[in-house]
C-alpha cells in the first residue's frame, strides 16, 4: 500500500474529524481503484476507455459494491484504514457542530455525509483533484451524490431533491444549470455558511453580514412591563405541551422608530432563557429583490437563528412583502419569531402558528425621566421632561447633556426636523405677556389655556385624569377674529411663555391636488408635532377646517374625506395646537366640539388702543435720544379705530417719515401714516372729514 509519510499522518490528527474521515475513506477507495486497475492488466490500445474495463462493466461480474466491500475486508492495508475510519467516524458523529445540524434541521445521515464531502473540498481545494481520481473521471473534479455513496458505502446513491432538508435549508445546492440538475453524477457545492459553521462555529450567515446581529444583554429597566408580562405569559402558556405539540409562535411589536421594540424583544427572550437574533428586514428586502431571493434570505436568517439558539426578530418588518409567507416552505419555521414595525402589520401567521400583536404606547413623564436617569447624572431639563420623546431620542439628548441645555434642546428637535420640515416653518417668538395688549377677558382665557398646556401631564398622569381623554390628550384652541387683532402674536407669546417652539403649517406644502396626498402630509405633521415640545399653529385655518358640503361630484366627496380625516386626527392629537381664523362661521361645527378653547379676538377699544400706541411709540431710542414731539394720545386712541396691527404699521411708517425729514416723530407724521393704513382697509376720507385735520 502506498501510504503518505508519518508526518502527514500526524498532520491529519490536527484536522477536524470529518476531514480525517473524508481523507481516510478516499485513501481506502484509491486502494480499491488501483487494485481494479492491476487486476484488469490494462494494456494501452489507443482507446480512451480500455477494452478490459468495458468487459468488466458489461460482463455480469460480481456487483462492484460487493466486490469493493470484499476487498476492504480482505486487503490488510484496507483493513487498517477501516479501523482508522471507524475512529474518525465516531469522532465525526459526536462532533457537536454536526449533531446540531442534524438535530435543528432534521438532516438525515446521508445528508450529513454528503455535506461533509461538500465542505471538505471548500476547506482544502486540492481535494478536487482527488475527487476526480475517486470519481474515476479526470474531468469530474467535484463532489457528487454518487461519489458520496461510494465513499460512505451507502446501499445506493441517494437522489436529493428540492424537498430535501439539505436543499430546503440552503446548506447545499447542485451547481449544474438546466431543467434537471439533480442527477447523481452532477456537481454540488456547499453554502458558505455551512463551511463557516462547521469550521469556525460561526452561527451568523456571512452572506447576510450587516443585516444580522445577536442582541446584547438588554438593560434592566423595562419601559413596558405589562407588555413584557403579557408576552411572557403567552409564550409560557403555549409551551406547556410537549415539544412535538408546541405550535409556532409569532409576536408583533408595533411602535415608532426608537420606541424600544428591539430592547423589549431582547428582554422577553432573556426572561425565556434564550438569545435573540436581530434581522433587519429593511436592509434585506428594502430594494424589492425577486421573490426567490426574498425567500432565500429569509430562510438563511432563520437558519442563523437556529444555529445561534436564538429567537428570530424581524426589525422594520413592514418591508417584508406579504408574498413571502405564501412562498415560505412549511417545514422552515422557528418556534418563536418576533416582528417589529412602525405601523400594524397585516395578519401573517402561517399555518400552524399562533399570532399575537402588541402596540407600544408613548412613554409617560415618569418613564422618560427614568430613561434619562440611566444615561445622565443630572435632573432632566424641561426639553426632555415635557416632550413625548422615544427612548432612543432621550438617549441621544442625554449624550448631548455635557454641552449644556441648549444642545439637549437641539438634539430633541432633530426628530421633528427630519420628519416633515418642508411642511411647517419655525416662527420667532420675541414677545412676552408685557408686549401684547388684549381685552381682560381674552387675557384670562389665554392664561387658562397656558395653564392647561403647562400642567397637562401632572393632571393626566399624576392625578389620573387621563382616563377622561382616551382618544387623545392634546390641548387645542381656536383664535377667531378680524385680521390684525393679535391672534398670531398671542400664539407667539404663549409659545415663549411655555418654552415651546412655534411651528406654522405651510398650507401650500400640505394641501395637494392628488387624492390622499393631503391626508398623508397631515399625518406627517401631526405625528411629528404631537411628540415634540412644539406649539402647532394653523394660520388661516378655515382653508383646512372648512365645512363639509353636499356631495355633488367626486371633488366634493374627496374634499369631505379630507375634513373627516382632520376631525379624527384632531380628536386623537396629543400635542398643543392653535387654529387661527378670521372667518369663524366657515369652520365646520364638528371641529368646534373637538377644540377645548375658542377665543374671540375683538378689535381693540379706546383703552387697548391707548396702550398699543404707547407700546408702538417709545419716547426714546435705545441710546437715550428723544424720539417724540408732544403726542395727543387720547386723540389717537379715541378717534382712530385701528387694530393692533394697523397701529404697529402706522407707528413704523411715522418713524420713517420723521427720519426722512430729519425731525422727531410728531402727530403730523403719525396721522399721515394712519391715513395710509385706513386707505388700505378701504376707508376713504373726503376733504374736511380727515381725522386730525388740525394737526396737519
Amino acid at each position: 500500500m502506498n501510504r503518505a509519510p508519518d508526518t502527514a499522518d500526524r498532520a491529519l490528527a490536527f484536522e477536524p474529524a470529518f476531514m480525517r474521515a473524508i481523507r481516510l475513506r478516499g485513501q481506502r477507495r484509491a486502494l480499491w481503484l488501483r487494485a481494479q486497475g492491476a487486476a484488469a492488466d490494462y494494456a494501452y490500445t489507443g482507446e480512451a476507455i480500455a477494452h478490459a474495463e468495458v468487459d468488466r462493466i458489461l460482463g455480469g461480474a460480481e456487483p462492484a459494491t460487493q466486490a469493493e466491500a470484499a476487498f476492504y475486508a480482505d486487503d490488510p492495508s484496507a483493513r487498517e484504514l477501516g479501523q482508522a475510519i471507524q475512529v474518525a467516524d465516531a469522532q465525526f458523529r459526536r462532533d457537536e457542530s454536526w449533531l446540531r445540524l442534524g438535530r435543528e434541521f432534521a438532516l438525515s445521515p446521508y445528508e450529513l455525509d454528503f455535506l461533509a464531502l461538500l465542505v471538505a473540498v471548500e476547506v482544502d481545494p486540492l481535494l478536487r483533484r482527488a475527487y476526480g481520481y475517486l470519481n474515476n473521471d479526470a474531468t469530474a473534479c467535484y463532489p457528487t451524490p454518487w461519489l458520496a455513496a461510494c465513499l460512505f458505502e451507502w446501499p445506493a446513491p441517494v437522489r436529493f431533491t428540492p424537498e430535501s432538508a439539505l436543499v430546503r435549508w440552503r446548506f447545499a445546492r447542485p451547481e449544474a444549470d438546466g431543467a434537471n440538475p439533480w442527477g447523481v453524477h452532477l456537481p454540488w457545492v456547499a453554502d458558505v455558511h455551512s463551511v463557516a459553521w462547521v469550521v469556525d462555529g460561526q452561527a451568523l450567515d456571512p452572506g447576510l453580514a450587516g443585516a444580522l446581529a445577536l442582541a446584547e444583554p438588554p438593560p434592566a429597566l423595562c419601559l413596558y412591563p405589562r407588555t413584557l408580562a403579557a408576552m411572557r405569559d403567552f409564550v409560557e402558556a403555549m409551551r406547556r405541551g410537549g415539544p412535538d405539540s408546541r405550535p409556532r409562535l409569532e409576536i408583533d411589536l408595533v411602535g415608532a422608530a426608537g420606541s424600544g421594540r428591539r430592547t423589549l424583544a431582547a428582554q422577553l427572550c432573556e426572561a425565556l432563557g434564550q438569545r435573540v437574533l436581530m434581522a433587519d428586514a429593511g436592509g434585506l428586502f428594502g430594494l424589492e429583490p425577486p421573490l426567490a431571493t426574498t425567500v432565500d434570505n429569509a430562510i438563511r436568517a432563520l437558519r442563523s437563528a437556529r444555529l445561534a439558539g436564538a429567537a428570530l426578530h424581524w426589525h422594520r418588518a413592514e418591508a417584508i412583502d406579504a408574498k413571502l409567507w405564501a412562498a415560505w416552505p412549511a417545514q422552515c419555521a422557528g418556534e418563536l419569531t418576533l416582528f417589529s414595525a412602525s405601523t400594524p402589520l397585516a395578519p401573517h401567521a402561517r399555518p400552524g402558528a399562533v399570532w399575537q400583536s402588541h402596540v407600544l404606547p408613548a412613554l409617560d413623564q415618569a418613564q422618560r425621566i427614568a430613561v434619562w436617569a440611566q444615561h445622565a447624572d443630572a435632573p432632566p431639563p424641561e426639553a426632555v421632561a415635557s416632550r413625548i420623546l422615544s427612548p432612543a431620542e432621550i438617549v441621544g439628548a442625554a449624550q448631548a447633556w455635557p454641552a449644556g441645555p441648549e444642545a439637549v434642546a437641539q438634539a430633541c428637535r432633530q426628530g421633528l426636523r427630519a420628519a416633515a420640515c418642508e411642511l411647517f416653518a419655525l416662527l420667532a417668538c420675541p414677545y412676552t405677556w408685557d408686549d401684547i395688549v388684549l381685552d381682560p377677558g381674552v387675557h384670562r382665557h389665554l392664561a387658562e389655556f397656558e395653564a392647561q398646556a403647562r400642567l397637562r401631564w401632572q393632571v393626566y398622569e399624576d392625578w389620573g385624569f387621563g382616563r377622561l381623554c382616551p382618544l387623545g390628550k392634546g390641548i387645542s384652541a381656536m383664535f377667531a377674529g378680524p385680521s390684525g387683532t393679535g391672534k398670531t402674536m398671542a400664539a407667539q407669546v404663549l409659545a415663549r411663555s411655555l418654552g415651546m417652539d412655534l411651528y406654522r403649517i405651510d398650507l401650500a406644502g400640505v394641501v395637494n391636488k392628488y387624492i390622499g396626498e393631503t391626508e398623508k402630509r397631515l399625518k406627517q405633521v401631526f405625528e411629528a408635532c404631537e411628540r415634540a415640545h412644539v406649539l402647532l399653529f394653523f394660520d388661516e385655518a378655515d382653508a383646512l377646517f372648512g365645512q363639509r358640503t353636499q356631495v355633488k361630484d367626486a371633488h366634493d366627496r374627496y374634499a369631505n374625506i379630507e375634513i373627516d380625516y382632520l376631525l379624527q386626527r384632531m380628536e386623537q392629537f396629543d400635542g398643543i395646537a392653535i387654529l387661527a381664523t378670521n372667518r369663524k362661521g366657515d369652520i365646520d361645527p364638528a371641529f368646534l366640539r373637538r377644540i377645548r378653547f375658542v377665543v374671540d379676538f375683538l378689535p381693540p377699544g379706546p383703552a387697548e388702543r391707548l396702550a398699543l400706541w404707547r407700546l408702538a411709540l417709545p419716547p426714546t431710542a435705545p441710546g437715550g435720544e428723544p424720539l417724540l414731539e408732544p403726542i395727543d394720545w387720547d386723540f389717537l386712541a379715541g378717534k382712530l379705530a385701528l387694530t393692533g396691527a394697523d397701529i404697529k404699521s402706522a407707528a413704523l411708517g411715522a418713524a420713517f417719515l420723521a427720519r426722512d425729514e430729519g425731525v422727531r416723530i410728531g402727530m403730523r407724521q403719525i396721522l399721515h401714516a394712519a391715513r395710509r393704513e385706513m386707505v388700505k382697509r378701504g376707508v376713504v376720507l373726503r376733504p374736511g372729514e380727515e381725522a386730525g385735520a388740525n394737526y396737519v
